[in-house]
């Protein structure tokens, strides 16, 4: 048999909500590691940290970011290399050289580079 409770009254004790950061940066920003020397153009936001306990736990301890902030995934690029980047938002400054970003993906997902930053292409809006 299941036992039933009466209902609780929702006034009595409020649940406690987290804070919540806000994204500084939108889809389509050009924007600079503020560590590491790469750059790249945001393509997507998590909330919060939303990648393996494994990916989190191979950044040394003294860099290692909080996981209550915006995560953004990043068509990146640096002197030898295109790839993707996963980078919390305490690590990110906008990109000030008012230069197109040279990863490969970016045609796929973008379609102008205005001002600093790219508009994503009409298909992929919602």
């Amino acid at each position: 048999m299941i036992e039933m409770s009466e209902p609780r009254n929702l006034l009595e004790a409020p649940v406690a909500m987290p804070p919540v950061a806000h994204a500084r940066f939108s889809i389509g920003d050009v924007v600079r590691h503020r560590l590491f020397d790469f750059r790249g153009v945001i393509f997507d936001v998590d909330p919060v940290f939303a990648n393996s306990e494994e990916w989190y736990a191979a950044i040394p301890a003294e860099v290692r970011p909080r996981k209550d902030q915006p995560f953004y995934h990043l068509l990146a690029e640096n002197a030898e290399a295109s790839y993707i980047a996963y980078v919390s938002q305490q690590n990110l400054v906008v990109d000030e050289s008012d230069e197109p970003v040279e990863h490969p993906a970016i045609q796929g997902l973008f379609d102008v580079y205005s001002e600093g930053r790219y508009r994503l292409r009409r298909e992929h809006r919602h």
